[in-house]
């Protein structure tokens, strides 16, 4: 058995405007189990990457522990990449966006990685507003340690040995926005049409962008009791709304039925079209969102869709007011400018 993928491709593949076909943005073959829902999020990290034009070398992929950090393996194998400790990948993300602003940052993470152990560094890297897609695989289960209940678990669900989880759950989604996130999201990996366009708005985002993805463990985690299963997952899911992606200076045509319509306008010229499923939502309203989710959760629903978005943000590199040149890119001259710099320097405190 061989997890090398095959050099061969099709000839009259189509390419995209860098002249890239999309085999250029996969890794190697999957390891996952067959069906897990991480694979297809994997090939959706892979169509937003060709349709966006991303050059994959100016990408930085980042992960933490567990099947879903093993992922990063699996797409984009021409850009850079680092698998942390357990739940400390927003630190190296960190570190990394302050050394080189000019790398595009995709976090991998999952329940156990973001939830539990990294807890701690989920909340700061949010709070921060780091420039940066965090992408949760949340399949509320340990999947490689023989599928005990995460900190996504919700109360009452069963597990695989039928076990009945005692403990409330932690929403993600819903924390991220009272942290001060400025871009959140939540999808199903099942569900590539919703998912691809989110990742392609997280990545025009410019701050922190989470996008909390159920994605079934289908060895420990999809079976009947358990509501991040395949089945539970689509038959309660309710949208936020129906989304299209517009790239910049590029007319798209779209249909929809009758309904409340929002657009919002990206920073870099892109655009959010928005057909409003949910009653009384507003995309850019905290507290809209908030409610949207605590109330689709008392109806025991997934909510999926753009949650809440900031479009004019301010990130950590313009909170610290950093250089625009990227902190690997500064001469010795610039970094050591003299005992005459640092007297005067010196000087000013006195």
């Amino acid at each position: 058995m061989t997890y090398v993928r095959p050099a061969f491709r099709h000839p009259q593949l189509p390419k995209n405007k860098l002249g890239y076909t999309i085999s250029y943005y996969e890794g190697a073959l999957s390891t996952l189990c067959a069906g897990c829902g991480h694979d297809s999020i994997s090939a959706g990290i892979v169509q937003a990457c060709y349709e966006l034009n991303i050059e994959p070398h100016k990408v930085a992929k980042l992960s933490g522990i567990g099947c879903s950090s093993k992922t990063p393996a699996y797409f984009l194998s021409n850009s850079h990449g680092f698998n942390s400790v357990h739940g400390r990948m927003p630190s190296v993300a960190t570190g990394a966006n302050l050394a080189n602003r000019n790398l595009l940052y995709l976090g991998i993470s999952g329940d156990g990685d973001s939830a539990s152990i990294g807890m701690g560094q989920f909340a700061h890297v949010v709070r921060r507003n780091l420039n940066m897609v965090y992408i949760v695989m949340n399949n509320g289960c340990y999947g490689l340690t023989k599928g005990q209940d995460s900190a996504t678990a919700d109360e009452g669900s069963k597990n695989k040995s039928g076990n009945v989880n005692l403990f409330h759950s932690i929403d993600l989604a819903s924390l991220a926005i009272e942290l001060g996130a400025s871009f959140v999201a939540q999808s199903f990996s099942g569900d590539k049409t919703q998912l691809v366009p989110l990742i392609k708005a997280a990545m025009s985002h410019p701050g922190f962008a989470l996008i909390n993805v159920i994605s079934p463990c289908v060895t420990f985690n999809n079976n009947p009791g358990s509501t991040k299963s395949y089945q539970f997952v689509r038959e309660h899911t309710a949208m936020t709304s129906k989304m299209d992606f517009v790239p910049e200076m590029e007319t798209i045509s779209t249909h929809y039925d009758e309904g409340s319509f929002a657009t919002v306008n990206m920073h870099d010229g892109t655009a959010l079209l928005l057909h409003k499923l949910e009653k009384h939502w507003n995309p850019e309203d905290r507290l809209s969102a908030m409610t949207a989710l605590k109330k689709a959760g008392a109806r025991n629903e997934v909510l999926t869709g753009l949650l809440f978005i900031e479009p004019e943000t301010s990130d950590l590199h313009e909170i610290l007011n950093t250089t625009e040149t990227p902190l690997n890119q500064l001469t010795e001259g610039v970094l050591c400018p003299g005992s005459e710099k640092l007297s005067a320097l010196n000087a000013g405190f006195r």
